[in-house]
């Protein structure tokens, strides 16, 4: 019965994960130039929901403030993707969490120079592995824009299932687009929760 679902505290501070070739860390305010350029590409934002263009200077300051709350109030998971050799920020990637249904939605973007590097793929393998190990989830899902197939190959990799296609479930700029959902879940066994 889901009023019985007992989840594991909050952690007191947000994960830093480290991957072969990445840490995963908190956002700083320093991040926010990087930030902008980065997520400031018409190539990013074109593939993803919440990402304005152009991206406001300010933007990326005010995205980042919104970091610490929500992590202590157990509804987001928000991480810097960063190459181990040297801190250079690529990207974001996040766990919007959804704690009475012990679940979250997995998102993620990278600056267009680290696109097809596997990096999103090495980021979200170790953030699912937070999100079920630590924060005690069952399920995580994600979403892509149908016109976005190299997003669903990182979904693919991580073992998550297809579970349909939501025709016009967004608007970007104006046009209607279709959503491809994919799920994992803590039992299924896959490489995410290893």
């Amino acid at each position: 019965m889901l009023d019985d679902l007992t989840l594991p505290p909050i952690p007191p501070a947000p994960p830093v994960l480290e991957t072969a070739r990445l840490v995963l860390r908190p956002f700083a305010l320093t991040d926010a130039a990087d930030v902008c350029r980065l997520a400031g590409e018409f190539a990013v934002a074109d593939t993803t929901l919440l990402i304005p263009h152009p991206y406001p200077e300010s933007a990326a300051e005010e995205w980042i403030a919104t970091h610490a709350p929500k992590f202590a109030s157990g509804e987001q998971v928000t991480c810097a993707i960063t190459l181990r050799a040297g801190g250079t920020l690529i990207g974001a990637i996040g766990l919007g969490v959804v704690r009475p249904h012990a679940r979250a939605a997995l998102g993620y973007w990278t600056g267009v120079p680290y696109w097809g590097g596997g990096y999103c793929t090495e980021a979200a393998r170790a953030l699912v592995g937070y999100g079920f190990t630590v924060l005690g989830l069952e399920r995580i899902e994600a979403e892509h824009f149908a016109r976005n197939p190299a997003s669903g190959r990182v979904m693919q990799k991580l073992g998550m299932r297809r579970e349909g296609t939501l025709r016009a479930r967004h608007f970007k700029w104006g046009r209607p687009e279709d959503s491809v959902v994919y799920s994992v879940l803590r039992g299924d066994g896959t490489a995410a929760t290893s």
